[in-house]
């Protein structure tokens, strides 16, 4: 009698699995037999359960309840892959098995289920990491990418960012789903310090993110970080990535390399390049290189970055490879008569011009191309032809145009249609006889005769319906058109000989461009153009071209002798007018009311300025005013440009700060008598009158002026003191007269005035009635009268250099308000300014009292009613439309080197055209 094997029981079953060592793959036999000879497996199916429930409420980490969980996924998993080799009915009823084991794990309900995502993001904050992993895992499937607020995804996003153990990191990195919001942060972790970190981000973004959802920065920020990483191990997976990128684009290198920034970042698509030539054969990456022709060279129609890039990598890397890559390197490369001709100047001079004609181009790419393409060209007359046709063709390309046809036309084709149709319809009734007839014969030579005619009939209509077309030229006039044209214009100018002037071609396109535009950008490009024409070469650009430089001479000579004398005023007034049109036309961009057009008006007038092109008393009060005006406040370029110029400009000579003692009471006056609605009502008098009082002291003058000739006896305050009291004497009632008692009061005075100061200032006494303005001047006569000495400082250090004994031979007009003669303007029309060299005291301080007073004005926001009812701004206030008034520079001695005197000439030549006054 056979002894018929025990069967083993459920709870039997998994109390065994409990145990460290126990083989669960011989339980899991050995309790499938058992279910196997059971003929009530609903039975089995409740034992099964009610020992599992056991397990699932142990919520501590047991070896044991991990033992028994191990075997209960064997054992039904284990059912699965039955019914997959076997689609039995035995195997149905296996299955019943997994339906009512997953049945009991997922009948949680809601409160359940909340309780548990609970409790995983109160542990997902654990203290030991271990727990942190436990609760990332048990989370991965409670997140929702597409809800914003969603709580995994925030917790998630924290923990991939401030996590300080990076095994929870990479955890996060392997659980979480990525989105747009949580893309970003995975992308992150490509730069963390640990290597197992940055090479899962990799792995991830390899295999759950389409390219497509990388930016092109993120993309070569990727590869640049990932092919120069110091781990081995990363770099591989960046070849896995490559190529997965290389999948999406159906293996084409080219394509791949359109979606990288191959212009801006080469040296990363080189990388890309070598890395994936590195994961064929040789001689498969020479077969695959299809973008050369028969010539072995890249057709002029594909030729692109890309392709250029591809071509020039292959050759270096089968050039690395040694005997067998120079062998393949033959196939790729053209023979070098070919390749010469290839590169002509002629082919490269043809390919600029047709970019630079092509409307897509960028207009930044403009300028260098352009120059690129001068540099080319060595002579100034094909420069000038070559630049010339291509704006023509930019601003009047050629359009395909419908071209209306004539009414006659019209009428024959109408009468012509009309008679085929008579026709067709004839013959289509004789076809219906002949059919009645029953003559087939006849009938069928109707059929082709009606198919002809309507042939006939479809020509007819479709000539009808298309129109002609004719190609025609249409001009442009859009602003990006006239901006490519304007700096194609500027870059020209900029290489073109001074000898060379203005011709007729040149001529007309700056009528056509610069002076018809209506544009912020294209009127700034055409602002710096002018401003640098200024710098460089100073007006004789934008003067009328003379026949020739002999003729010039000539005429010169025939004036010295005193023949010719009217050409030679007719010439000098029509360049005055020149420069007269020219400094209003840049003068008027101080008042635009687009704040970068006025911030590069006032840094080039600035710059004319500072380098002795120009000297304009007006220009500089118009350039104080704009800098204390409060609708500049926001342009912070305009307000440091000038807050260095006034400075560095007003302690360079005498003559600048002679400049701003003419600037003084024209710019106060237009602030005394600024309406209530105008924004210099704001502004604090009290602090202009500092500022500029502060810019025109002796003591502030460096060094190589104090030791030169315009360091001379009477000051400029001296001369600004005799302005003040001679316009306090003109109204000794209006209300202005304490800032201009306050300003006497901050002069530096010299012996050399005090007698004729103190002759005003009795005068002011008896005629000004303010008690405070009084005292004031009573303080400054007392001054006078006690100590001859008082504001001398400057005049002793004169003395101490030798220089004090030089006196200027003129007479003090109290009238006209000035010290100057007719022979200093004509010998100060000959000289240059003196070099700068930096104070940098003394420049802070004047910049902390004016910025001091910008504060104040725009704290404040007050209007103070400075004006005397019917007083009219004077007439050295000047206004908006009027040109400014240009005087002369001072000079230092000639200079030695041939550069400089060319140099020199030329701001000689603009000076004595721009020095001479503008009468307005």
């Amino acid at each position: 009698m056979v002894t018929r094997k025990k069967l083993l029981q459920v709870r039997e079953a998994f109390q065994l699995a409990q145990k460290p060592r126990q083989n669960h793959a011989k339980l899991v036999v050995a309790l499938k037999a058992t279910y196997a000879q059971l003929d009530d497996k609903e039975d089995f199916h409740e034992k099964f359960i009610h020992c599992l429930k056991y397990a699932m409420i142990i919520y501590s980490r047991e070896p044991a309840v991990e033992q028994v969980i191990n075997f209960v996924a064997t054992f039904v998993t284990s059912f699965y892959q039955t019914e997959k080799e076997d689609d039995s009915e035995e195997g149905e009823e296996d299955n019943l098995l997994l339906n009512y084991v997953f049945k009991f794990l997922l009948e949680i309900d809601d409160d359940l289920f909340d309780k548990i995502n609970e409790v995983m993001l109160v542990r997902i904050k654990d203290k030991f990491s271990n727990v942190r992993i436990q609760a990332v895992l048990a989370l991965a499937r409670l997140q929702d990418p597409k809800d914003e607020n969603c709580p995994v995804v925030n917790i998630y996003s924290i923990l991939l960012e401030n996590d300080s153990n990076s095994e929870v990191r990479r955890a996060v990195l392997s659980c979480i789903a990525p989105s747009a919001r949580t893309l970003p942060v995975i992308v992150g972790r490509t730069m963390d310090v640990k290597e197992a970190v940055r090479k899962l981000a990799y792995e991830v973004l390899a295999e759950k993110v389409h390219m497509r959802a990388l930016s092109i920065a993120q993309r070569v920020k990727l590869l640049q970080q990932g092919l120069n990483d110091r781990s081995d191990a990363v770099k591989e997976v960046m070849r896995k990535l490559l190529q997965v990128w290389l999948q999406f684009t159906e293996g084409d290198v080219l394509e791949l390399l359109h979606r990288l920034d191959v212009e801006n970042c080469p040296e990363v698509a080189l990388q890309v390049l070598k890395a994936l030539f590195s994961l064929s054969p040789l001689h498969d990456i020479v077969q695959n290189c299809k973008n050369l022709n028969n010539r072995k060279l890249i057709p002029l129609e594909d030729l692109t970055a890309e392709n250029v890039l591809h071509w020039r990598s292959l050759c270096e890397y089968l050039k690395s490879k040694g005997k067998e890559g120079e062998d393949l390197l033959e196939e790729i490369l053209p023979e070098p008569a070919i390749y010469a001709d290839y590169l002509l100047r002629k082919h490269l001079l043809d390919i600029l011009q047709k970019i630079l004609i092509l409307p897509a181009t960028s207009a930044a790419l403009i300028p260098l191309l352009v120059e690129r393409l001068l540099c080319l060209v060595k002579d100034d007359d094909t420069r000038i032809q070559i630049i010339a046709e291509i704006i023509s063709e930019v601003r009047e390309p050629i359009v395909s145009v419908e071209q209306p046809v004539d009414a006659a036309e019209i009428r024959r084709r109408e009468l012509k249609l009309a008679e085929i149709k008579v026709k067709l319809f004839e013959a289509k009734q004789a076809l219906e006889e002949c059919i009645t007839l029953q003559d087939f014969n006849k009938a069928s030579v109707l059929k082709e005769q009606i198919t002809e005619l309507e042939h006939t009939k479809n020509d007819l209509i479709k000539a009808e319906e298309l129109c002609e077309i004719k190609e025609m030229h249409v001009e442009k006039s859009d602003p990006e058109t006239l901006l490519k044209c304007l700096m194609m214009c500027h870059e020209l100018l900029k290489v073109m000989s001074l000898s060379k002037g203005i011709c007729p071609t040149i001529n007309e396109l700056i009528q056509s461009l610069v002076l018809q535009i209506d544009n912020t950008k294209i009127k700034l490009s055409a602002l710096k153009a002018i401003f640098d024409q200024l710098m460089l070469f100073g007006i004789e650009p934008f003067k009328t071209r003379r026949d020739s430089d002999s003729q010039s001479e000539s005429a010169h000579i025939r004036t010295e002798n005193g023949e010719d004398e009217s050409k030679t005023i007719a010439e000098d007034e029509e360049d005055s007018a020149t420069i007269n049109s020219l400094l209003k036309l840049l003068s008027g961009f101080l008042d635009s009311e687009f704040s970068e057009l006025r911030t590069v008006a006032a840094e080039g007038i600035a710059k004319l300025m500072f380098s002795g092109r120009l000297i304009s008393a007006k220009l500089l009060s118009r350039l104080v005013l704009l800098w204390y005006n409060p609708v500049t406040e926001e342009d912070t370029r305009l307000r440091h440009c000038l807050g260095v110029f006034f400075p560095l400009f007003a302690y360079a000579n005498r003559s600048n700060q002679e400049c701003f003692e003419e600037a003084y009471l024209p710019t106060l006056q237009t602030l005394l008598n600024a309406p209530a609605t105008s924004p210099l009502s704001e502004v604090d008098i009290n602090n202009v009158s500092e500022l500029l009082v502060d810019l025109t002291r002796p003591s502030g003058l460096k060094l190589q002026s104090k030791n030169s000739q315009d360091y001379q006896e009477l000051t400029v305050h001296d001369s600004l003191a005799m302005k003040i009291c001679n316009e306090i004497l003109t109204d000794p009632t209006a209300p202005d007269v304490r800032i201009y008692a306050r300003a006497l009061n901050s002069l530096e005075l010299s012996n050399s005035s005090s007698e004729n100061l103190l002759v005003l200032l009795n005068d002011i006494l008896e005629k000004v009635k303010d008690k405070l303005c009084q005292r004031t001047i009573e303080k400054i006569k007392m001054n006078l009268t006690k100590d001859p000495n008082v504001g001398k400082n400057d005049s002793r250090q004169t003395e101490e250099t030798g220089v004090c004994g030089r006196t200027q031979d003129t007479d003090i007009t109290l009238a006209e308000n000035t010290v100057h003669n007719e022979e200093e303007k004509k010998q100060d029309a000959l000289q240059t300014p003196v070099n700068e060299v930096k104070e940098t005291a003394k420049l802070k301080s004047t910049r902390n009292k004016t910025g001091k007073g910008q504060r104040k004005a725009a704290a404040e926001g007050r209007s103070v009613s400075r004006r005397k009812t019917g007083r009219s701004v004077k007439g050295g206030t000047g206004s908006d439309d009027e040109v400014p008034e240009s005087v002369p520079v001072s000079s230092s001695r000639p200079p030695r080197r041939a550069k400089t005197l060319a140099l020199e000439k030329t701001r000689m030549n603009l000076s004595r055209l721009l020095n001479e006054e503008v009468e307005n």
